[in-house]
């Protein structure tokens, strides 16, 4: 690649980068700043990865940057990397601190990363890919890296980036904008320039980008159409069970090697989720249904195919995605009733959930029985409803079962 390119190519990258920006502190542990270790970083387009290098990058008073993700670089290889390297010494000095914006666009980076590293630097990689990244670092990087996943903004990181800080108490006037901004986050999701937008285009524009940028071309899927149908169905059934025989059916592939292949490609660019029945046999876990889920409401509310709003599933895909970002290990469980999420620590069950938009006389009796039998199958003292704005403790036979407001749980 030419010289002279690449080196504009970082000047731009670095006006760009320190640019003032609006940026909402992200939590992240503070490890990934002292450890010596490469610190990799990994989520879904536009989750905020780049805000987060910026963040980092302010703690250092001298460091490189490079995005690889500009159209620039299209013809830049594994043989170009030790020129960015000379350009870097050259222009800004030796510097012991990198970042690296979606290097698993490039063939062959972790090589070039390991080299870096053992020469002593400490390094920060971003990626939208967890296949393309996970399988660099299982081969090239083994012990020299921590990883930590990015999501759009929680919910309280929402409303710090609209100036309304969260606290324990809340007079009626704050409780009331409280929840209108609890609707508008459900409505349009976390992305954060979505946030700043609230276009139904731009989270239409992000979804196709996901889907063609980061997937049919990066992959080369041939079958683009079937592909993204089954990418849509999955959209539209967030919250519910799946099975890869019933997708082969429903839509019609040729095989359920494909139908796995497809939603493990989609898994791998964050765009869904799948969990597994709870069984202390695996092999049960593998031949049982999934649950699947979506890595935002707004694709859910402006994408999805959907006849009516359904703020159930909405509830429930939100409650699920905080729970990864509390790094929480999440099963289902369906006895004689079904409970939404069992959590899990070591070969421990430790907490079951249930979400519902509200209880009523119509399911009160039906989503309370489900709870109970979780925890007395699990030997729980505590089982928890997530409901939109009702509060309650209610004693049963094995113990308490506290119902809490959606808006409170997410800003524990």
């Amino acid at each position: 690649m030419d010289k002279n390119i690449l080196q504009q190519i970082i000047l731009d990258q670095r006006g760009s980068f320190e640019k003032q920006k609006k940026v909402v502190l992200r939590k992240f542990p503070e490890d990934l700043i002292r450890n010596k270790k490469i610190t990799v970083i990994s989520g879904v387009r536009r989750s905020g990865k780049s805000t987060l290098l910026k963040e980092l990058a302010a703690r250092y008073e001298n460091y490189y940057y490079f995005n690889f993700e500009d159209e620039r670089l299209l013809d830049f290889s594994a043989a170009d990397f030790n020129v960015l390297y000379e350009l870097f010494l050259s222009m800004y000095g030796e510097q012991k601190t990198i970042f690296f914006d979606e290097i698993q666009n490039i063939f062959g980076w972790e090589k070039f990363v390991r080299r870096l590293f053992e020469e002593g630097y400490k390094i920060f990689v971003t990626g939208s890919n967890a296949k393309l990244l996970s399988s660099e670092l299982a081969t090239s990087l083994t012990g020299r890296y921590l990883k930590i996943e990015l999501f759009p903004f929680s919910f309280g990181e929402y409303l710090v980036f609209n100036g309304f800080l969260p606290k324990k108490v809340y007079t009626t006037n704050e409780k009331a904008k409280l929840v209108n901004y609890l609707k508008k986050y459900f409505d349009y999701g976390g992305f954060p320039e979505v946030v700043l937008s609230q276009s139904e285009e731009e989270l239409k524009q992000l979804y196709q980008d996901i889907l063609i940028k980061d997937l049919i071309v990066r992959f080369k899927i041939k079958d683009g159409k079937s592909f993204r149908e089954l990418a849509l169905f999955l959209l539209s059934n967030s919250g519910t069970k799946i099975s890869y025989n019933n997708l082969k059916k429903i839509l019609n592939f040729k095989s359920v090697t494909t139908v796995k292949k497809y939603v493990e490609l989609l898994e791998s660019a964050y765009l869904n989720f799948t969990i597994s029945k709870f069984d202390y046999s695996l092999k049960k876990q593998i031949v049982n249904d999934k649950k699947v889920y979506s890595i935002d409401t707004g694709l859910i509310s402006h994408v999805a195919f959907s006849f009516s709003e359904n703020r159930g599933r909405v509830l429930e895909n939100n409650v699920f995605l905080e729970l990864k970002r509390r790094d929480e290990e999440v099963y289902y469980d369906f006895g004689k009733k079904e409970v939404d999420f069992l959590l899990k620590k070591g070969r421990i069950i430790t907490m079951a959930i249930q979400v519902t938009t509200e209880l009523n006389k119509e399911n009160r009796e039906r989503e309370l029985a489900g709870l109970t039998e979780a925890m007395q199958k699990y030997d729980l003292k505590e089982g928890f409803v997530i409901t939109m704005d009702q509060e309650e403790n209610i004693k049963n036979k094995t113990g308490v079962i506290r119902i809490i407001p959606v808006w409170k749980w997410l800003l524990v």
